[in-house]
């Protein structure tokens, strides 16, 4: 299984991503999905590559994880859902909306503390049936909401600055920040501003799937592993119920699962297997097909790996043909 793939891009020699997949419609091939991926080994070797896994990326929510493992090395004694919302980009379903808001108050706290852009929720369906029941879009919403919840309960249970907790020279952040880069075994190359405001390390595949082995495997009882913990006992928070990093969680036992916008996914098994990817256009369209053959990779053989994978295309109400891997 080991390999390892680049092609020359057209303009100037630069390098360009593999394809990953392919859009096949009718049987006429009218798009490809570029990117890179990497998959580890239990004991933590990069067993097969595509494209470039050293280059550094934003994992976007894929970073969520090592993001509430900083809240509780800041102190906050966060458990079970409460942990699994915090580590979440939920759906906007009304479990999630509930936890958000009872999280709030329990800390003293008030939905317009939360600086998430006012947002529906993140599920299709949720979205259409909060529109017919007369919502709007709002803070706690948004499907981040549950991490700004941790994060302003972490500033109040350490006497923090609330209003600055989204700054990268805050305390939290500079938590975030170190544990991103022990988790990964490697430096921040970059940090941006994600799309709920939140500071966003950059780094590489390699390293966004490091962190996830690091935290199947960490000893119980530390911050990684409790974060692990919950997600896995409560992946509908994490996600929602119509999610497959929830299908995933529910139906592999032992794997720790987390999507990120722009087509970021990182996966790790209980004994220490782990894929990153990342496909190039963001598309997440093409996110769940590359998904499903890496859990293939990882040596996954459960019926959600083909039910994940599967991605048809619609014409006229019937599927006429699908986005498939190429690798």
């Amino acid at each position: 299984m080991n390999g390892s793939v680049t092609q020359a891009g057209a303009a100037g020699g630069i390098p360009a991503p593999p394809v990953l997949a392919e859009v096949v419609r009718s049987g006429f091939t009218e798009g490809h999905h570029r990117g890179s991926l990497v998959v580890l080994a239990a004991d933590g070797s990069v067993e097969f590559a595509l494209g470039d896994v050293d280059r550094p990326v934003f994992p976007r929510s894929s970073n969520k994880p090592l993001q509430a493992a900083a809240v509780l090395r800041a102190g906050l004694p966060l458990a079970g859902e409460r942990l699994a919302l915090a580590a979440a980009s939920h759906s906007g379903e009304g479990f999630h909306l509930e936890l958000v808001r009872r999280m709030l108050a329990e800390h003293g706290l008030a939905e317009s503390d939360l600086q998430t852009p006012p947002d529906l929720p993140l599920d299709p369906v949720e979205a259409e049936e909060y529109l017919a029941a007369g919502g709007h879009r709002e803070r706690v919403v948004m499907n981040c909401s549950g991490k700004h919840a941790a994060m302003l309960a972490a500033c109040a249970h350490n006497d923090w600055d609330r209003a600055s907790y989204l700054d990268p020279a805050h305390p939290l952040q500079r938590l975030v920040h170190e544990l991103v880069e022990e988790a990964s075994g490697e430096p921040v190359a970059a940090t941006g501003t994600d799309g709920c405001g939140a500071p966003l390390m950059a780094v590489s595949l390699t390293g966004l799937a490091r962190a996830y082995r690091h935290f199947v495997l960490a000893e119980p009882g530390s911050a990684e592993r409790r974060v692990a913990d919950a997600m896995r006992a409560h992946p509908e928070y994490v996600a929602g119920t119509r999610r497959p990093d929830t299908w995933l969680m529910r139906e592999v036992p032992g794997a720790l699962s987390k999507m990120g916008a722009e087509a970021v996914q990182a996966v790790a098994l209980a004994d220490g297997r782990a894929l990153a990817f990342k496909v190039d256009d963001g598309s997440l369209r093409a996110l769940a097909p590359v998904l499903g053959r890496g859990l293939e990779l990882l040596g996954v053989d459960a019926p959600v790996q083909k039910r994940i994978g599967d991605a048809p295309l619609l014409g006229g109400g019937r599927r006429v043909g699908e986005i498939r891997v190429t690798f």
